[in-house]
């Protein structure tokens, strides 16, 4: 009888595996401010032509901070301290996926970076892209580089605006189109630091 040899399936080296993040927070300031609601998403994506393909594993989750939400971020994203009252974040789940993307993804990196980072330390090992930042959105005609205005123009609706899982899904859909010839997801690859 004929032995047969198993083996892993070689993974396809002309499509990288990216993570988009997005947080809720208390307010602006990552040292006094706290995450209130997270969301991560793993998608697949060509690397010649930054083409999206499929998503892999989406992850949303409440967090109840150490002090209550003040009304002001209430009113951003509709969180009150009642809707995160005994919730936690499953960091098991969240550091998998951060440590299976090849680099992070943010739109206004810098704030996610600030407070995702505190939280998961793998963030620091890994590069971050700004989707906000990272990609002219001035020169090619649109008037403000939000997110939700730059959804509004490209006929995007999140199904609610300013919470992470919703903002994270849309922000997706915005980098794959290619209304100027490449996708912006392309654009914003050539941002990623040469190895």
């Amino acid at each position: 009888m004929a032995k047969v040899i198993l083996t892993e399936a070689q993974p396809d080296s002309s499509c990288g595996i990216a993570g988009f993040v997005d947080v809720e927070t208390t307010g602006f300031s990552p040292v006094t401010d706290e995450v209130v609601e997270l969301a991560i998403c793993l998608f697949e994506f060509k690397r010649a032509t930054g083409q999206i393909t499929q998503i892999i594993e989406n992850y949303v989750g409440l967090r109840e901070p150490k002090k209550s939400i003040p009304p002001a971020a209430t009113r951003v994203h509709g969180l009150k301290t009642a809707d995160v009252k005994g919730k936690k974040l499953d960091y098991g789940i969240i550091e998998s996926m951060i440590h299976r993307a090849e680099f992070l993804v943010a739109h206004n990196a810098p704030f996610d970076y600030g407070f995702v980072s505190r939280l998961f330390k793998i963030c620091q090992e890994k590069p971050w892209l700004c989707s906000m930042r990272g990609i002219g959105w001035y020169q090619k005609g649109y008037p403000s580089m939000g997110l939700q205005n730059l959804l509004k123009c490209h006929g995007i609706k999140p199904e609610k605006a300013h919470r992470a899982g919703h903002d994270v899904e849309a922000a997706i859909k915005l980098l794959s189109l290619s209304p100027h010839g490449n996708t912006y997801f392309l654009e914003l690859l050539h941002k990623l630091p040469r190895r």
